[in-house]
């Protein structure tokens, strides 16, 4: 800061330089001025212009330091009150683009919260129809036309549901109840969504539930289990899908696994990324890359770590494991909704 201060006043320090050397030139060449009281003048001269440039750094470069050590944020309460005319230029300009920033990103949000609710309420009324097409499709005899049209009429319902939840993620810290949940009927509920698809590719269940209940929030945690178990649906051909839950060092864990094509070795790192496709099958058009990301995000959230295995044409298994309780005291301080009343001491 001492060297930029210099540097942005050497025009002033030459000019004082020029006129001392000046003094001294002509008291060079003039024999009636006395070169001792030339000396004791420059020597006051300059202590005093010392002193003076001391004072005005000191000054000046509590607002200039203010401005280099600022956060990149609209908050201009961070800079001083400015003491001098340009500091003044300075502090008008920086608050007045802050103002109007501030004005951009309100104006942003508030057409991007539109956006969604739009975005939301149209998908909410997509489902009618949809519901409408479901009906029509059951009334169809011809097996195989039923069966891809369940096919389409589930992939359209899916990605909907995806582009529910994602438009919910921002929100999601508002929208969690935590309460002992029961995993059966969340399962089921999901295994008859894709059931017809399942019928179609000749898959099944085996389900065995050691641990009947879970605490965490249902809604989301269904989300999960849609995304994985779609999934795993979507890439294995005629067998069983496993479903076990168990209790591992008093924290609760829920396995899926298939037997499916699996996934490379060189893609596990990067499942959960947005957007990320397989490399093995990057030409399929039909995934978006973004069921597992957005699975992730929600697991997150709930505080279940997921463990992830899979080896290529063997399969691949989803590991949950749900938090202890006493770790959801991190959701108290968070002001997510706990029923207190639902968990055992």
């Amino acid at each position: 800061m001492i060297r930029k201060f210099l540097t942005e006043r050497r025009s002033w320090i030459t000019l004082i330089i020029f006129f001392q050397l000046l003094i001294l030139f002509m008291s060079y060449i003039d024999p009636y001025i006395k070169l001792g009281s030339i000396i004791y003048y420059l020597f006051l001269s300059n202590t005093i212009f010392i002193i003076f440039l001391i004072v005005r750094y000191q000054k000046e470069s509590k607002f200039y330091q203010s401005l280099k050590d600022r956060e990149t944020d609209l908050d201009e309460s961070e800079i001083p009150v400015p003491a001098t005319p340009f500091e003044k230029i300075v502090y008008k300009n920086i608050t007045e683009q802050a103002e109007h920033l501030k004005q951009i990103e309100s104006d942003n949000r508030t057409s991007l919260e539109q956006e969604k609710d739009e975005l939301l309420s149209w998908i909410h009324e997509v489902k009618t129809p949809l519901t409408a097409m479901q009906l029509i499709i059951d009334r169809i005899e011809d097996q195989a036309l039923k069966a891809d049209l369940n096919y389409e009429w589930l992939r359209v319902h899916l990605l909907l549901d995806q582009q529910l939840h994602k438009k919910r993620m921002a929100i999601i810290e508002n929208d969690l109840y935590i309460e002992q949940t029961e995993l059966e009927p969340i399962i089921y509920q999901e295994i008859r969504t894709l059931k017809s698809w399942c019928i179609h590719k000749g898959i099944g269940f085996d389900i065995d539930l050691a641990v009947e209940k879970v605490l965490t929030d249902g809604k989301w945690l269904a989300f999960i289990i849609r995304q994985i178990l779609s999934n795993a649906v979507k890439y294995s051909e005629d067998s069983d899908i496993l479903i076990t839950s168990d209790d591992e060092n008093d924290q609760t864990t829920l396995t899926l696994q298939d037997f499916g094509r699996g996934i490379d070795a060189k893609d596990m790192p990067r499942i959960f990324e947005k957007g990320f496709t397989s490399t093995a099958k990057h030409q399929d058009n039909s995934a978006t890359g973004m069921g597992l990301y957005l699975t992730k995000q929600v697991a997150d959230s709930l505080q279940i770590n997921i463990y992830v295995y899979s080896e290529l044409e063997q399969g691949t298994t989803f590991k949950l494991v749900f938090p202890k309780k006493n770790e959801f005291v991190y959701l108290n301080e968070t002001n997510w909704m706990v029923n207190s009343g639902d968990i055992d001491d």
